[in-house]
């Protein structure tokens, strides 16, 4: 995760000409550097860093057109379907961001135009909508709406730019997409509204049924279910309610106290789990750069609403400047010119994939500078970040308990400081088609230690069963009693589950053959995990696999342990599976990470075998 720190690092101050101010040395704890410009005011990597991106990417934009190609990718593919919303998006803070008297605004102005002229037919659906009458409403609100596209584009986008070809009339029910796209409805009617492209009723419809929607699916603990009830929780369950608040703020509606609420639960997730990397969240899908952005969008919302009490928005500023300044440090590739989600070892899912390279540029760019200009707007520009924030980070509890949901089935997070480094042991697996990858999968995450591959379901961490029948079940979904106890530094959080995941179809499948009994121990320096499987009748001919794909190198076998030489993973102990085996995996696609491609596999199997006794499979993972 952090071999960036340095390299990448002075790159990045290098094309900057930042200052490099407090906090550039790291405390002598933390074992590596936090980002090189985590002591500058926000809004100077925005204005020396972020904008000149966006003016490379609209200049090359006009130079090229159609034809405008990104470390070999061809931007105007076919496949982004928001494509147009987010050039409109990005390219809006050029003309807004600069001063009239300036002689690049009048180019920025016949740009627009241009831009705006020429991609006025393509294909822009549902996000893609609404990022584009969000940046009209940017340029109405500046005075330059009517000057930035021509007449007869605005007439063409005031016909195209409507949530009613995702959502049906008269019901307003929405058309084959999850129910969280009536956010996404709303701010679209509502900004139509702004713009003066039609009345205030369907907005408030919209607006009824996306805090029904959420009112529903987030049950007594107040996080959106990602699905209508079957229980998978990750990033966005804890984003959303950001997003929705963020809309009302761009919009002047007023917040309502429920919503400052439930905006609050996502803030009580997200600050135990600030870091002094800039780091965001590391398990569920979108993650990477998106992850990160996360944290900025709650964040901001929150510190805007007066959610925060003075010493939270002080730290949460902070950690947004060390999020920018990762971002400008890592995510931006300095040779290619470009964010890297795809490359140099990283990758990240399918929905996301380079083929969407130029809108992904444009809408994390987006993210990093409108919530810097919330945080402008409150009286952080220009402001350095608090001198405090390690010693504030020192003082946060060591484990916390995030209750999602309770009932026939349990769903939490628990967040373990180890430290400065933030472990996640996510229980969130419930439906749709992420149930067997293992970025959803019930194991401690933490960057450069043990992650997930994108779209990936190699059993990492997990024993995964072949029986005979050729089912393959794995230990995830069906969570039950989930308990957790404390004994000095040491946290024991144990579940069970009456049913198995049986896996190879889209949503989970209960498979009563095994039933498991799960104990994890969390202490300094060492995870522990011990499952005790019971089978409800004689099974015969069982195959069992386990992987630790690890990012440490230099593996070697003594017994049942497997010692790394190099990496923070120190050692892995087996129990319970009789053969192991150490592959290098550098250089294999699904054995690539957001942040960096992992270098050692330990695999492990047992059988074919019968399985009529109680049995125990377990392992310990110890940590430098």
């Amino acid at each position: 995760m952090k071999a960036y720190r340095f390299v990448i690092a002075t790159l990045a101050a290098a094309s900057l000409s930042l200052p490099v101010l407090a906090l550039a040395v790291p405390s002598p704890e933390l074992s590596t550097p936090p980002p090189r410009l985590s002591g500058v005011a926000l809004d100077q990597i925005v204005e020396q860093g972020f904008m000149p991106q966006l003016d490379y990417f609209f200049d090359k934009l006009l130079k090229e057109k159609k034809d405008i190609v990104l470390d070999g990718t061809k931007a105007f593919n076919g496949q982004d379907k928001f494509l147009p919303g987010k050039i409109a998006i990005g390219f809006s803070y050029l003309l807004i961001n600069t001063p009239r008297t300036d002689p690049k605004f009048k180019h920025y102005l016949e740009g627009f135009r241009q831009i705006a002229d020429m991609t006025v037919d393509d294909t822009n659906e549902t996000w893609g909508i609404y990022y584009y009458v969000s940046a009209l409403n940017k340029l109405r609100k500046a005075g330059l709406l009517e000057e930035a596209v021509s007449p007869a584009t605005l007439a063409r986008l005031k016909q195209k730019l409507d949530w009613r070809s995702f959502v049906k009339q008269p019901e307003f029910t929405l058309i084959n997409l999850p129910t969280n796209y009536y956010g996404v409805a709303f701010s679209i009617a509502r900004l139509r509204y702004l713009l003066g492209w039609e009345d205030a009723q369907a907005s408030k419809v919209l607006l009824d049924k996306m805090v029904n929607h959420y009112q529903t699916y987030s049950g007594e603990f107040g996080f959106s279910d990602e699905t209508d009830g079957e229980g998978r929780f990750d990033r966005y369950s804890i984003l959303l309610i950001g997003e929705i608040c963020q809309r009302f703020i761009e919009t002047d509606m007023q917040v309502t106290p429920q919503l400052k609420k439930w905006l609050r639960n996502s803030v009580n997730v997200i600050l135990p789990r600030l870091n002094p990397w800039g780091d965001g969240f590391e398990f569920g899908r979108s993650i990477g750069a998106y992850g990160d952005t996360s944290f900025l969008e709650v964040l901001s919302a929150a510190a805007k609403l007066g959610v925060l009490s003075k010493e939270e928005r002080e730290m949460a500023y902070a950690f947004a400047v060390r999020s920018a300044a990762k971002y400008q440090e890592f995510w931006f590739d300095q040779e290619t010119r470009s964010v890297n989600l795809w490359d140099k070892g990283r990758r990240t899912d399918g929905y996301r994939g380079k083929y969407r390279i130029l809108g992904e540029n444009l809408s994390l760019l987006h993210q990093e500078i409108y919530t810097n200009n919330i945080w402008n707007s409150i009286g952080f520009k220009g402001h350095a970040p608090s001198p405090n924030f390690i010693a504030w980070l020192q003082k946060q509890p060591r484990f916390t308990v995030t209750w999602f949901a309770k009932g026939e089935y349990d769903r939490a997070l628990l967040t373990f400081r180890d430290g400065q480094r933030v472990i996640s042991l996510p229980l969130v697996n419930g439906g749709s088609s992420q149930h067997a990858n293992n970025p959803y999968f019930p194991i401690p995450f933490s960057n450069d230690l043990v992650q997930g591959g994108a779209d990936s379901g190699f059993p990492q961490l997990i024993p995964r069963f072949t029986l005979a029948d050729g089912s393959q079940i794995i230990p995830t979904s069906f969570i039950k009693s989930i308990k957790t106890e404390q004994k000095g530094s040491a946290l024991t959080l144990s579940y069970r589950m009456d049913e198995l995941d049986k896996i190879g179809t889209k949503a989970p499948v209960k498979d009563a053959r095994l039933k498991a009994e799960t104990t994890y121990t969390l202490d300094s320096g060492v995870i522990t995990r011990t499952d005790r499987y019971t089978p409800q009748a004689p099974l015969q001919g069982v195959k069992i696999s386990f992987e630790f794909a690890s990012f440490s190198e230099d593996a070697v076998i003594e017994g049942n342990k497997i010692r790394f030489g190099k990496g923070v993973a120190q050692s892995l102990e087996m129990n319970g599976l009789q053969r192991c085996q150490i592959d290098r995996v550098a250089g294999i696609e699904v054995y690539r990470t957001p942040m960096r491609a992992m270098n050692t596999r330990v695999t492990c199997e047992s059988g074919p075998a019968t399985l009529d006794q109680p049995f125990t499979i377990g392992w310990t993972l110890r940590y430098r």
